[in-house]
């Protein structure tokens, strides 16, 4: 591995190149991993699969299926992945109370709480998605621009968004 990277670097070097100052630049800029990658893509809103184009690796076996475990899983990729890190947190994994949903456009701060103590704990910082694919109101691939008035933000949910 050694031999391989002294002739990349010399090679490099031939163009101006630094390649340990690039590598050392890069260390220090954190890259954002997806937490889909551990569901396929359904959060917790309740689906039992996704659709809407958007599927990745077909509802595979074993895929997480609560928090806990897509955090689990997400701690265990973390360990394997080198340098800085942050996590690209979409809004359909928001995190409910027993008996508490609301819709992804009445989503508060606190639905996310949980996430933000997993980030504290695992010294990440936090991307936000807000999720416009994969919903019953992204109708005809249509979700903000939706001149459908159902289909729009303002009339995609009547539950209150309260939080402990």
């Amino acid at each position: 591995m050694n031999s391989r990277y002294t002739s990349a670097k010399q090679i490099f070097a031939q163009f101006g190149i630094d390649t340990d100052l690039a590598i050392s630049t890069l260390s220090r800029v954190p890259v954002s991993m997806h937490c889909w990658q551990g569901d396929d893509v359904k959060g917790f809103e309740g689906a039992g699969s996704i659709s809407g184009g958007i599927q990745t690796t077909g509802n595979y076996p074993g895929a997480a299926r609560t928090p806990a475990e897509l955090m689990q899983d997400i701690r265990f990729a973390l360990s394997q992945i080198p340098g800085k890190k942050r996590l690209n947190l979409h809004a359909s994994y928001a995190i409910f109370e027993e008996g508490q949903k609301v819709d992804r456009d009445r989503i508060l701060p606190c639905h996310f709480k949980a996430w933000v103590d997993f980030a504290k704990e695992n010294g990440l910082g936090l991307d936000f998605n807000p999720t416009f694919f994969a919903h019953p109101l992204a109708a005809d691939n249509l979700t903000l621009s939706s001149p459908d008035e159902e289909s729009g933000p303002s009339g995609s949910a009547t539950e209150s968004p309260v939080c402990a």
